[in-house]
């Protein structure tokens, strides 16, 4: 009788393992795959199924691994599939698409379920990898070397770097505008009034300045550096000689160069010698040296005149 029962036992144990069926409280798991032998690195399906009661929550613990074991990898985890059977019952199917990449006898051990507080274990299955035939295949070939990718300066630009060259191009436009125009105090926008050649500019200037009386009213010093200032402008624009810049010593020297101004050197070297006085020593001069301060000023300008050249007629035909 004892045998007999051993025998019932074996065969229950038998039939479980055939029909790969795991069960915890009222839920049935259980696993088979769709081909136990595989090539290594191809992939095939692990069918999961389960039977529980409609209202029971559960899940699979491993859900966030990518691994069954060692050996064998999960590829993909399609979506599941819910299946109403009835009298509060569902069944679930869940895939997991597995590969290896190892050949050798694998062993799936039995994956857990929690559902109500209970764990359900499906059937442990095994799965032969078998290794890859390298000489019966065609395709394979050496490592390609990589080529050198060659330099391409848009590449390595930002994006927008038209943006951002037109932009420096605009700062360094407005800085030369600055240091051109208005910090010598002259406005681009500003209409330019044409300006008075130098002879007519200068006596323009001289008639201004004895309009204004100075000495007459103690003011010798302004007088003479208006004087000397009106005549330095003339210089500059009529000879093209910085006398602006320039000392008295050093203007005098300059025009005694000048085929123009030799005869009328003389003249300016009073002049000059007579304001340095006043601005400097602050002595004050005669009214008549003021009168011929100013007079020689006049010959100055008028004899440095420029000629004007008369226009040639054309020769009227015979």
């Amino acid at each position: 009788m004892s045998q007999t029962l051993r025998h019932i036992t074996l065969a229950a144990t038998l039939l479980l393992a055939t029909v790969s069926t795991a069960w915890g409280g009222n839920v049935t798991f259980k696993a088979k795959l769709d081909s136990a032998t595989l090539l290594m690195g191809k992939t095939t399906a692990l069918h999961l199924e389960i039977t529980q009661d409609k209202n029971a929550r559960g899940f699979f613990p491993g859900e966030q691994l990518d691994t069954l074991s060692a050996m064998i990898e999960i590829a993909e985890r399609p979506a599941a599939d819910t299946t109403d059977l009835g009298n509060n019952r569902i069944q679930i199917n869940r895939d997991l698409i597995i590969q290896s990449f190892d050949s050798g006898m694998w062993v799936i051990k039995p994956i857990p379920y929690v559902v109500s507080g209970d764990t359900a274990y499906c059937n442990q299955l095994s799965l032969k990898v078998l290794p890859v035939d390298v000489s019966k295949m065609k395709d394979i070939n050496d490592i390609k070397p990589v080529e050198a990718i060659p330099f391409n300066l848009l590449d390595w630009l930002p994006d927008y770097w038209w943006a951002w060259l037109l932009g420096l191009l605009l700062i360094l436009a407005a800085i030369w505008a600055y240091h051109k125009y208005y910090k010598k105090g002259v406005n681009p926008l500003k209409p330019v009034k044409k300006r008075l050649p130098p002879y007519e500019e200068a006596m323009i200037n001289l008639q201004n300045l004895k309009a204004a009386q100075l000495w007459q009213q103690g003011k010798e010093k302004e007088y003479f550096t208006g004087l000397t200032d009106i005549l330095r402008v003339y210089i500059d624009r009529r000879f093209g000689i910085n006398a602006v810049e320039m000392t008295s010593t050093q203007i005098i020297d300059t025009l005694k160069k000048n085929e123009e101004t030799k005869a009328v050197n003389e003249q300016l070297e009073m002049i000059l010698e007579v304001a340095d006085i006043v601005k400097f020593a602050k002595v004050r001069p005669l009214a008549d040296d003021n009168e011929v301060a100013f007079q020689r000023a006049v010959n100055f300008v008028e004899e440095t005149r420029p000629i004007e050249q008369p226009e040639k007629k054309e020769e009227e035909k015979i």
